[in-house]
């Protein structure tokens, strides 16, 4: 329950501490863990500075030394250890600190459950997937570096970065690689340098070491910042066995120092050598490009339409003049043909020709109505018959008529004797008087 005080019945400083120490007294005895951050050895006493590296917070513990020498290797600044103690105010300055009762380093199995569980935990927020992760530039023109003091992690950067590309430049920020103040120093520096427009790529590198030394680099402070920072980050922490959580949110994750500076800075021989390559590559596609088209266009000059284009015009006339003498061969043939056949159709015709009969020396009879006498009994005894010839006619009048079987008719047959009179009157007519009638022909 609460002390009893008013602003005229205020409690004393010493009532008040008093009763402070009295409630923390009742706390009892605890287990914590931490990293120590500060140990200083003061005779039969030890002075700890315990920080916790999440919330970075701390405690102060003492204990007795021999507390501390009964661990082997005794604990020293930067180790994890988890410690017994007793909660104690010290009334006279109003301080809070642990009375430490028993000190134990964190086991290494027990470590790297830890490290397990927490980067699991990183995982399932989705720090370490891949699609956060930033390309690094080609060719950073400056690249900001976080290493120890003087250390063969700086040397084995700078070094080969120079050497792969001269004209880059770094900018170089020295921190604490280990123990407590590692972590806070590394968080600045990156803060700092993701702070500068000119800085293209960070660098966090440092040598090898064991699990305790690297344990700086797997703070869960420290991931985050590297997850926050706009810059692309190379993480170069130990040597290839060595996995630090850094390793996993860092946007390139590099073997050793010096493999980070091969793949942040491009060598200039090799990309020198690259563009060579490229070049001939693309002189020689080039080039069979033109010795396609060349030997294209020398086929299209070798066909005879453009080697000779007069050669071709003559080509075309002469068949144009074999058409043209084909032509006239066939009409020739044709006209020939068709007056062949039109003097074989006239043959056949002044052979079919009554006319051509008649010249032959026979004549038609015909009555005066043009009829054409077949046979000796049709016209009447005294009748006047028409009697024509090739070209002319005769006009005769029948006096005597002989049958086949015999009997004859004559003139004086119930006639007047001058009907028996042989005598015949004779017209000459035109050529168009002489009608197609082959029958009643008659020989003269």
């Amino acid at each position: 329950m609460g002390m009893e005080s008013s602003a005229e019945a205020p409690q004393p400083v010493r009532v008040v501490l008093n009763a402070v120490g009295q409630w923390i007294g009742r706390l009892g005895r605890i287990w914590v863990e931490g990293q120590i951050a500060e140990l200083n050895r003061r005779g039969r006493m030890a002075y700890i500075t315990l920080r916790d590296p999440v919330a970075n917070v701390s405690v102060r513990v003492v204990c007795q030394t021999s507390v501390l020498d009964a661990q082997s290797p005794p604990p020293e600044a930067g180790a994890r250890v988890v410690v017994h103690a007793k909660p104690d105010f010290y009334e006279v300055r109003g301080t809070f600190s642990l009375r430490a009762l028993e000190i134990r380093h964190v086991g290494l199995g027990e470590l790297l459950a830890r490290l397990e569980q927490l980067r699991r935990t990183l995982s399932a927020e989705g720090l370490f997937e891949a699609a956060r992760k930033r390309p690094l530039p080609f060719l950073p023109s400056t690249v900001g570096l976080v290493c120890g003091r003087d250390s063969a992690a700086e040397r084995d950067v700078l070094e080969n970065g120079r050497r792969r590309w001269p004209a880059v430049r770094f900018e170089v920020r020295p921190v604490a690689v280990q123990g407590d103040r590692a972590v806070r120093e590394v968080m600045e520096a990156l803060k700092e340098l993701d702070a500068r427009p000119e800085v293209d790529v960070i660098i966090i590198a440092r040598g090898g070491g064991s699990l305790e030394d690297l344990l700086p680099f797997s703070d869960e402070a420290l991931v985050r910042a590297v997850s926050e920072a706009g810059t692309p980050v190379v993480s170069a922490i130990g040597h290839e066995q060595d996995a630090p959580l850094l390793d996993y949110v860092a946007d390139v994750r590099a073997s050793t120092p010096t493999d980070a500076a091969k793949k942040t800075i491009p060598d200039v021989g090799e990309q020198t050598e690259l563009i060579r390559q490229l070049r001939d590559r693309a002189r020689r596609v080039l080039q069979g490009a033109v010795d396609r088209e060349l030997s294209w266009l020398r086929g299209m000059r070798s066909r005879p339409a453009l080697a000779d284009p007069v050669r071709e015009i003559d080509r075309l006339t002469e068949q144009v003049v074999d058409l043209r003498d084909r032509a006239r061969r066939s009409l020739t043939v044709a006209l020939d043909r068709s007056a062949d056949g039109l003097v074989h159709t006239r043959a056949r015709l002044h052979a079919l020709s009554p006319a051509t009969t008649l010249a032959r020396g026979y004549a038609i009879v015909q009555r005066q109505d043009g009829s054409v006498v077949r046979s000796a009994a049709e016209p009447a005894v005294g009748e006047d018959l028409r009697i024509r010839f090739t070209e002319d006619s005769l006009t005769a009048t029948v006096a005597d008529v002989h049958l086949a079987d015999g009997d004859a008719r004559h003139a004086g047959d119930g006639t007047d004797d001058a009907a028996t009179d042989d005598t015949a009157d004779t017209t000459t007519t035109t050529d168009e008087d002489a009608d197609d009638a082959p029958a009643g022909e008659t020989e003269r």
